[in-house]
């Protein structure tokens, strides 16, 4: 193994599990060079469906440069119907190429509107909306640029790293029909890292956020999130918050001042300082009393968008796992197949593919670990690690040993994450490897990878191993 990068270190990322040297290079130069496709799982009914039956209009989109939030609200503005009407599942990159699918409740066939850089094809009816998670998966086709030396070497130690078998995976067919496309695989592994564009590529702090408001402290949330100036920022952006974190020193912050020097662009941060110049009112419905001392800044907070607002905890529950497998690399833990004490998670093959379903667990007590190794080696179940919540069982033996000890260094507890209204998260369990059958082929002497990762598995964990760059790159 080779240590991470400094700035995957601050979110988990202690290594890579491969010994060989950079290829360096960048991803997203252009659009094209990132394209993702969603592996469907939805059968929908034909256009010509019942509507009353049927309300829920399924489209495919073929999207350049388009975040799937903002495309979700140009659609519906340009449809004249109101933003909650469209649905999806799952969020894109935005400098990508990406194809999804989107519901649209209500809207006839004949009046989807056009929109720039955005090819729209009805697909059917649906009974209902597209849920987040709808989908097995995502295919991928990405280009690295300015990439030096050859990535075989590479291909065969992420293949030797650790046996086929006990890994969430997708097949060979399931990839981006390109420049891949007849290229040969070679099933690879690697940790099934969270990555580092879930606590923010530019600036990762999301999970800051999160822990503290696990620990209780909403005004250091709310201070993580406005001030905290990265060198990664433009310049303007990190004047703005460090004036932001030379008022909060202040016995009487001007907040209004912290507000009017943080530069338009970051919007958010703008509103909770604004927030924070008012009154709280009697009737904002907040987790405390508004006459409490933290209810100002659980005002502040609650100007953001729900979902970010989860994200927060989501983001510190990855953390704390990425530091979950740093440390079981450390101790040279298998990722492939249990040891003494691990949870073990069975797999829900619809649609064809094995996936883990963490309604279906079993501890690896010593007499069913036997048992245990033979499903994972089948590929029937999967090693998995917490992504801790209020109702979350510690594993037992050494990893049960690993979970409390990253906990404590956190000064988090499973309960500290009973929080109110969004922030509350009972808690999971995810797979620790992820196995894909990767395909590289060369456009003007660029690398390109091919490859299927399954719903919530992260591209860059893959594409780390390959370039050991810097964050920033990927």
């Amino acid at each position: 193994m080779r240590e991470a990068h400094e700035r995957e270190r601050t979110v988990g990322l202690d290594y890579y599990v491969s010994d060989t040297p950079g290829l360096g290079g960048r991803l997203r130069t252009e659009p094209a060079d990132f394209r993702v496709r969603e592996v469907e799982t939805v059968s929908p009914e034909p256009t010509d469906a019942d509507s009353g039956s049927y309300p829920h209009l399924l489209v495919r989109a073929r999207l350049r440069s388009w975040d799937t939030n903002d495309f979700a609200r140009a659609l519906s503005d340009a449809a004249g119907i109101g933003r909650e009407r469209v649905s999806w599942a799952g969020t894109k990159d935005k400098h990508a190429v990406t194809t999804q699918l989107f519901t649209v409740r209500g809207l006839a066939a004949d009046a989807v509107p056009t929109l720039s850089d955005a090819e729209v094809t009805v697909v059917g009816r649906l009974g209902r909306s597209l849920q987040f998670g709808d989908l097995a998966g995502n295919a991928f086709e990405i280009r690295l640029r300015e990439a030096d030396g050859d990535p075989e070497a590479t291909v065969a130690a992420l293949a030797d790293w650790t046996a086929p078998g006990g890994a969430t995976r997708l097949t060979a067919d399931e990839r981006v029909d390109g420049v891949t496309a007849d290229a040969k695989t070679t099933t690879v592994a690697v940790p099934n890292w969270f990555g580092h564009q879930r606590f923010g590529s530019r600036r990762p702090i999301t999970h800051t956020v999160g822990l503290r408001l696990l620990a209780g402290d909403p005004r250091g949330a709310v201070l993580a999130y406005t001030g905290s100036p990265f060198e990664t920022e433009p310049d303007d952006s990190q004047r703005g918050r460090a004036v932001v974190e030379r008022e909060a020193e202040r016995d009487d912050p001007d907040w209004a001042a912290a507000r009017d020097a943080v530069p338009g662009q970051l919007r958010f941060e703008r509103s909770m300082l604004d927030r924070l110049t008012q009154t709280v009112p009697d009737d904002a419905d907040l987790p405390v009393p508004t006459d409490d001392p933290d209810a100002e800044w659980w005002f502040a907070l609650a100007v953001l968008p729900e979902n970010l607002r989860r994200l927060f905890v989501h983001a510190a529950q990855s953390v704390l796992f990425n530091r979950i497998l740093s440390e079981r690399l450390t101790r040279g833990l298998p990722f492939a197949r249990p040891v003494a004490g691990d949870v073990v998670c069975f797999t829900d093959d619809t649609d064809g593919l094995a996936a883990p379903d963490p309604d279906r667990t079993q501890a690896a007590t010593p007499d069913r670990l036997d048992v245990l190794e033979r499903h994972c080696e089948r590929g029937r179940a999967f090693v998995t690690a917490p992504l801790i919540g209020h109702e979350t069982t510690l594993a037992d033996g050494e990893p049960g040993e690993i979970e409390r000890a990253v906990l404590e260094e956190a000064g988090v507890a499973p309960e500290d994450f009973a929080l109110p209204d969004v922030y509350d998260s009972a808690g999971t369990r995810r797979a620790v490897l992820v196995e894909t059958d990767l395909a590289v082929a060369r456009a003007d002497d660029d690398p390109v990878f091919g490859f299927g990762l399954p719903s919530g598995a992260y591209a860059t964990g893959l594409l780390r191993e390959f370039s050991k760059e810097s964050p920033g790159a990927l």
